[in-house]
């Protein structure tokens, strides 16, 4: 049984004050609902997902995005994963060919980022650091699908300071020198601990950028081993 934090929660009308934490439980449906509503307004938000704790925002909102990197210490030039609901929506946002959807019918939801070009012309350069492509991945962690099916994608990048160690749970979060976000959606300890496994689609192959939650060695008995190197 998942040991679950206690449940605290400050109550805010709007996001003009700062440095005033909401603290919402993944197991309320109201809460749910607030934070969905708060994204909607331009929170950035830190929540569980089935690799470590994210923290993100909407995608579509440059400024919220823009805090993310001030919030992390995140170099512009790294760009920003998206977390998405489905995968009609993954498709929405980027191209994806024969191998990514192969990895996407094996892995997702789960612990893979597949980075592809982008399809979306409205998703801001800042997230993808000026690049043509952008990693998504449909996570498996129902607390945060259920934000997601309310509004579709999410920027979901590690809840930490760039170079730090991820977090698990929220005890970790709280501790962390990572401040100046709106709202912690709790859902207790996370399973995994352990970040995705980045995979960018090529032309007619693929390169696995970072190892993590799936092994190399998975994906390539599933593609076979015409791999570019690292």
């Amino acid at each position: 049984m998942m040991f679950l934090w206690p449940y605290f929660k400050l109550v805010r009308n709007t996001m003009t004050k700062k440095n005033e934490l909401i603290i919402l439980n993944c197991f309320k449906t109201e809460d749910i609902s607030t934070c969905v509503s708060l994204i909607k307004k331009g929170a950035v938000v830190v929540f569980p997902t089935d690799t470590t704790y994210g923290i993100g925002c909407d995608p579509y909102n440059i400024d919220s995005v823009q805090r993310i990197f001030e919030i992390k210490h995140r170099d512009t030039s790294n760009p920003l994963p998206v977390l998405a609901y489905s995968y009609e929506d993954v498709e929405r946002m980027v191209l994806i060919n024969n191998i990514g959807r192969t990895l996407a019918k094996a892995f997702w939801p789960g612990g893979l980022t597949i980075v592809a070009p982008i399809r979306d012309e409205n998703i801001p350069m800042l997230v993808s650091a000026n690049k043509n492509n952008i990693g998504i991945r449909i996570p498996q962690n129902r607390c945060i699908l259920s934000v997601l099916s309310h509004c579709k994608y999410l920027v979901g990048t590690s809840a930490n300071i760039s170079s730090q160690s991820a977090c698990t749970n929220p005890s970790e979060v709280l501790k962390s020198s990572m401040h100046g976000y709106d709202v912690l959606l709790n859902g207790g300890q996370v399973e995994k601990g352990v970040p995705s496994t980045i995979v960018e689609l090529l032309e007619s192959t693929f390169k696995i950028i970072r190892e993590g939650a799936i092994s190399s060695n998975e994906i390539r008995k599933l593609l076979g081993h015409n791999s570019e190197s690292n």
